[in-house]
């Protein structure tokens, strides 16, 4: 489910307190009030004076760990509403009208989503598939489209040009059809594995990653733990924890394919680069599952307070004609992250075999 968030709001500039029945008289409350008043305002100027507000001109400085690397930690969010493949022949950048019409239909779309239901309305028509699904209250699509280096990109794909996938290769597209066919033998839902990791809970690959894309739904958060040999990647939906080690690699054996894969990570100048290899060989990504040849390559360059630069490179020369890969911003998270309990009154299974 969709989160929200409990935030306190200033709406005076005294503290107004309330007197359950004492009789006082309105001088006294003044009084009460303009002493307030004088304490609160003392007490923002304490803070002010003493807080380090950037002055103008003054420059970004790079935060660092205990141990001397760049500070990626903290609570992230990738939500975004560009897509993750471009339209064939779209521009890579969006025009300043295109990023309002995108922007401002999600706002119209929340609005409409988030109102009440009319409680006359008549029951729909019982011919075809009604639809019993999540409303627009439960999405939490994000309200803006990424931008990258100021520009509002319109696709999450950068590589290729075009911003799409690249071809198949014939052993890519072989594997592709084989996967079909398998799949087609069995009805949908004749038994549990047939059903997809997200439904059972399993795996939600391309959130975790790598790479990590967000989904269309809701809850693209993810925390960032380091310390000096290792670095942590929480994501929260549903409750997958990748552990980069840093360091000279040490893979593990080609027969060892965890879900996530096996990850490590060095430093390049301000930008820790991951590459993770022996994949799942059931973690389907955007409809193909990966070879034993899979290679994935990833920056996280923290670039100012409030954003990470995320790049992905995606190498299969068994599965794809060239690499591809793309950049993503993931912007600081100011909530907390929560357990997604995907299993806890979860009757999706059962109700649909």
């Amino acid at each position: 489910m969709s989160r929200s968030s409990v935030q306190g709001v200033v709406t005076s500039g005294y503290i107004g307190a309330t007197l359950i029945g004492i009789d006082v008289s309105n001088e006294v409350v003044l009084k009460m009030k303009n002493c307030a008043s004088i304490s609160v305002l003392m007490l923002w100027l304490v803070i002010v004076g003493s807080t380090p507000f950037p002055t103008s001109g003054q420059q970004w400085v790079l935060p660092r760990t205990p141990h001397g690397q760049p500070d990626l930690q903290g609570n992230w969010t990738n939500a975004t509403l560009t897509p993750f493949e471009r339209r064939e022949g779209q521009e890579p950048v969006l025009t300043p009208n295109e990023v309002a019409v995108i922007e401002t239909r999600q706002v119209e779309r929340r609005q409409v989503g988030s109102a009440a239901s009319d409680p006359t309305r008549p029951p729909p028509a019982i011919t075809g598939q009604l639809g019993a699904s999540y409303n627009e209250i439960y999405y939490d699509r994000g309200d803006q489209v990424a931008r990258v280096n100021g520009e509002p990109r319109a696709s999450l794909l950068t590589r290729p040009y075009n911003g799409r996938r690249p071809a198949l290769t014939p052993d890519g597209d072989r594997r592709r059809r084989e996967m079909a066919d398998f799949n087609s033998q069995f009805g949908e839902f004749d038994n549990p594995e047939n059903r997809p990791l997200v439904e059972r809970c399993v795996m939600f690959s391309h959130r975790a990653g790598p790479p990590m894309i967000p989904n269309g739904m809701y809850n693209k958060n993810y925390t960032i733990v380091q310390g000096s040999d290792y670095v942590m990647i929480h994501a929260e939906m549903a409750h997958d924890t990748r552990i980069v080690r840093l360091g000279e690699p040490k893979p593990l054996a080609d027969h060892i394919r965890p879900w996530m894969g096996d990850s490590w990570g060095r430093w390049d100048g301000n930008t820790l680069v991951v590459e993770t290899t022996n994949i799942h060989p059931g973690q389907e990504f955007r409809g193909l599952l990966p070879s034993g040849d899979l290679k994935v390559m990833e920056r996280f360059t923290r670039v100012d307070e409030e954003t990470i630069h995320y790049e992905f490179t995606i190498e299969d020369p068994t599965t794809y004609t060239e690499p591809w890969g793309g950049e993503i911003p993931f912007k600081r998270f100011d909530q907390l992250l929560y357990e997604f309990s995907c299993h806890e009154g979860n009757y999706a299974i059962a109700n649909v075999l």
